[in-house]
């Protein structure tokens, strides 16, 4: 599966790495692990990848995109990059690889989200 996400989702696309298994954090607020950083498609990019037993569509994979929120967010604050751009490359155990990308307003959307998960937490278990 490794491999039909090399070949189908990095090779000439991903063109420079910052950071692989990359912790990232946004401050007093969350923490994480992003699975890659960097150029892809010339843009600044989360990339995730996943694997699955079937297929997926876009509306059920809304928790993917919240994490690429999350990830994106923390790295333009941090760092004061300017990631756009959020992609989930996907293979399933027979080899079909998908791919799927929010972007722009999408993109901002999911960080807002993803923002206002992280405030329901601290107003609910955090005193």
């Amino acid at each position: 599966m490794a491999e039909e996400i090399i070949d189908n989702g990095l090779k000439n696309k991903l063109t420079e790495v910052w950071g692989a298994e990359a912790t990232l954090y946004y401050p007093n607020k969350y923490a994480g692990t992003a699975d890659c950083i960097g150029v892809y498609e010339g843009r600044e990019t989360i990339l995730d990848f996943k694997q699955s037993n079937k297929p997926k569509k876009k509306e059920y994979i809304e928790d993917y995109f919240l994490q690429i929120g999350a990830y994106s967010l923390a790295h333009n604050t941090v760092y004061n990059s300017n990631i756009t751009q959020g992609v989930v490359l996907m293979c399933t155990v027979d080899r079909l690889f998908q791919d799927f990308k929010i972007e722009g307003n999408e993109l901002l959307d999911y960080q807002n989200k993803f923002l206002e998960r992280v405030e329901k937490f601290y107003n609910l278990f955090v005193k």
